[in-house]
C-alpha cells in the first residue's frame, strides 16, 4: 500500500488488451495446497524496450509491454498488456541479478515505484542489479477495468466503510450493495482477473520474458504478500528476498484480515503523533494541540465527535470537514512523520470558527474508476467474505468501543460482502516449506500493517525468514524512514546475501 489511498488493504502507458492468441511459457492454476504446478516451456513474447525516463527518475528508465492471458486456464486466449519497466545495472561487471520491485496497493504503480525509488536503490546495491517492476492488471500503464460508479461511491471515506455517527452501518450496507452490482455488471472477466495469484503469475511471465531463472525482490506492504506467494508458489525462482510491512496471510481472511488489524496499528500508532504534538517546540509554528501527550488523542476524538454533529464547511466546495474525514485524515498522517504537521494543521482549522479547513487532497474528491476498480476487485475476488449483515454491526458496535480512533471502519461490511462470483481458487497457504532466503524488516508502529500482523507472517515462514524489527513509527522502512540500521540490514542482505542469524531488533 504505498500511496495513502492505495496503501492500506481497501484497499502512463495507455495499454489496451489484445485478442491475439499468444504461445508462451505460461504457468497452469495452482494445485489446492498452494504449491506450482510445472510450467509450459514454449517462448515468451519479447519484450521491446524503449525510453520513459521521466523528471526526477532515472535517466536510463526504460519501460515496455508485456502481453499476459486474461486468464491462464487459457493461455492462448485473449491477451491482456502490462506495463513493465527496468533500470539496467549501471556496472554491468557487478551484476549479479534483477532485482523486482513488488508495488504496495492493491492499485500502486511499480512503473512509478521505479521512478521514484531506482536511483537509490542502484547506489543502495552498488549497481548489482538491473531494478525492473511491472504495474499489476488495472493499475498505471496496464489494462484497466472499470466499475462505473459514481463519485459520491468511489470517495475515500466511502470506499472505506466508515459507519454513522451513531455507529450504524445501514448507509454501508446500502452502498456496498450497489458498488458491487455496478462492478458485476461493468467489470466482467477482466475485472474478475484481478487478483494476486494471478499478478505472481504475471511476475513469472515477466522473470521469463527478462531471460531470468530466478529474481530477487523487494516487496512493500501488500507486496510483500504478493510475494510471500510467489515464494510459496515459485520457490526454485527466487534469489534474495525482501518483505518490508507485512500483514497477517492468513488464507482464511486475506484483506479482511489486513483490514481489521488497521484499528491496531492506528493505536500503536497514533502516541508517536501525540508527544509530537504536544512537543513545545510546536508552539511557534502555532500546531501545539495540548501540554500533554495524553491530552491530544481525547482532543482529537471530542473534535469529531462534534464534526459527527455539525460538519465544517472546508475550502473544497461541496466537501464538508465531517468526523469521518478527520478519522480518515488522522489514519492517512499516521503513514509518515512528515504528516504530522497537516494533521495538526487540520484540526487547528476545524477548531478554528472563524477558518475554512483545508482538506488532504485525498479527501477532497473522488477517486478515479478505475483505480476504484482494481482497488476493490482484488480484494473481494481473493477469498470469499461474509456475508451475514448483523455479524458486521455485531463487530462494529465491539469495534468502537475498543478502537475509537477508527469508529468500527476496519470491520464494517464492504462491497465484497455483497460479491456476485465466488473466488476462482482459493487463497495460498503460506508455509515454512522452500529456501531460507527470505528477510523481513517491519516498524514497531505501523498503522497499515502493525507489528502483530507481521508475526503471523514471520511464523508462517518458520526458518525461510528472518525478521528485522525497527523501533520505528510509520509504513514501510527500507529507504523510506531513515533508520540506518533497518536500511543496512537490508542493503547487506541484497549484496551479499548475508542475513542475520536470527530475528534481531534496530533501535530508533
Amino acid at each position: 500500500m504505498t500511496t495513502y489511498r492505495r496503501s492500506a488493504a481497501f484497499i502512463a502507458l495507455s495499454v489496451t488488451a489484445a485478442a491475439t492468441a499468444l504461445t508462451g511459457a505460461v504457468t497452469p492454476p495452482a494445485r489446492a495446497d498452494g504449491a506450482a504446478t510445472t510450467a509450459n516451456t514454449a517462448s515468451v513474447p519479447a519484450l521491446t524496450w524503449r525510453s520513459c525516463a521521466q523528471t526526477g527518475g532515472p535517466a536510463t528508465q526504460e519501460c515496455a509491454e508485456l502481453p499476459v492471458p486474461l486468464d491462464y486456464r487459457d493461455p492462448d486466449g485473449p491477451q491482456l498488456g502490462l506495463a513493465v519497466t527496468r533500470v539496467r545495472s549501471d556496472r554491468p561487471s557487478a551484476r549479479r541479478g534483477t532485482l523486482l520491485v513488488i508495488p504496495g496497493g492493491p492499485g500502486s504503480s511499480g512503473v512509478q515505484r521505479v521512478t521514484q525509488k531506482g536511483e537509490q536503490l542502484q547506489r543502495e546495491t552498488a549497481g548489482q542489479y538491473d531494478i525492473v517492476s511491472l504495474d499489476p492488471r488495472g493499475t498505471g500503464g496496464s489494462t484497466k477495468a472499470s466499475c462505473g460508479l459514481a463519485p459520491e461511491d468511489r470517495e475515500l471515506v466511502h470506499l472505506r466503510s466508515w459507519p454513522a455517527a451513531d455507529g450504524s452501518i445501514t448507509e454501508n450496507v446500502e452502498r456496498s450493495r450497489r458498488v458491487a452490482e455496478a462492478c458485476a455488471r461493468n467489470g466482467g472477466a477482466l475485472l474478475r482477473s484481478f487478483t494476486t495469484v494471478n499478478e505472481v503469475r504475471d511476475i513469472d511471465r515477466f522473470r521469463q520474458a527478462l531471460g531470468e531463472k530466478k529474481l530477487s525482490a523487494w516487496g512493500t506492504s501488500y507486496g510483500t504478500y504478493v510475494g510471500a506467494v510467489y515464494a510459496q508458489k515459485y520457490p526454485q525462482h527466487t534469489d534474495r528476498w525482501v518483505l518490508d510491512s507485512s500483514g497477517d496471510p492468513d488464507p482464511s481472511r486475506v484483506a479482511q484480515g489486513w483490514l481489521a488489524n488497521m484499528a491496531v496499528g492506528v493505536d500503536d500508532r497514533f502516541p508517536d503523533f501525540a508527544r509530537w504534538a504536544a512537543d513545545p517546540a510546536r508552539e511557534a509554528e502555532g500546531l501545539r494541540l495540548a501540554e500533554r501527550a495524553e491530552d491530544v488523542r481525547p482532543l482529537v476524538l471530542e473534535l469529531a465527535a462534534r464534526l459527527d454533529r455539525e460538519p465544517k464547511e472546508s475550502t473544497t466546495a461541496g466537501v464538508p470537514l465531517t468526523g469521518n474525514r478527520l478519522r480518515q485524515a488522522i489514519q492517512l498522517a499516521l503513514y509518515r512523520d512528515s504528516a504530522f504537521a497537516r494533521l495538526a494543521g487540520l484540526v487547528q482549522e476545524a477548531r478554528d470558527a472563524s477558518v475554512k479547513p483545508v482538506l488532504p487532497a485525498e479527501l477532497a474528491g473522488p477517486m478515479p474508476d478505475q483505480d476504484a476498480a482494481v482497488t476493490i476487485g482484488v480484494i473481494c475476488n481473493d477469498v470469499r467474505w461474509p456475508g451475514s449483515i448483523p455479524s458486521y454491526r455485531r463487530a462494529v458496535a465491539a469495534d468502537r468501543v475498543k478502537h475509537p480512533l477508527t469508529a468500527g471502519m476496519p470491520v464494517n461490511i464492504t462491497p465484497c460482502a455483497f460479491w456476485k462470483d465466488a473466488s476462482v481458487e482459493r487463497p495460498t497457504r503460506i508455509t515454512d516449506e522452500g529456501p531460507s532466503n527470505i528477510l523481513m524488516i517491519q516498524g514497531l508502529r505501523d498503522p497499515a500493517t502493525p507489528y502483530s500482523g507481521a508475526l503471523k507472517m514471520r511464523e508462517a515462514l518458520g526458518d525461510r525468514a528472518r525478521l528485522v524489527a525497527v523501533d520505528h513509527g510509520g509504513h514501510g522502512v527500507y529507504l523510506g524512514n531513515g533508520n540506518a540500521c533497518g536500511d543496512l540490514a537490508v542493503t547487506t542482505f541484497l549484496t551479499t546475501g548475508t542475513r542475520p542469524e536470527g530475528d534481531t531488533y534496530c533501535a530508533r
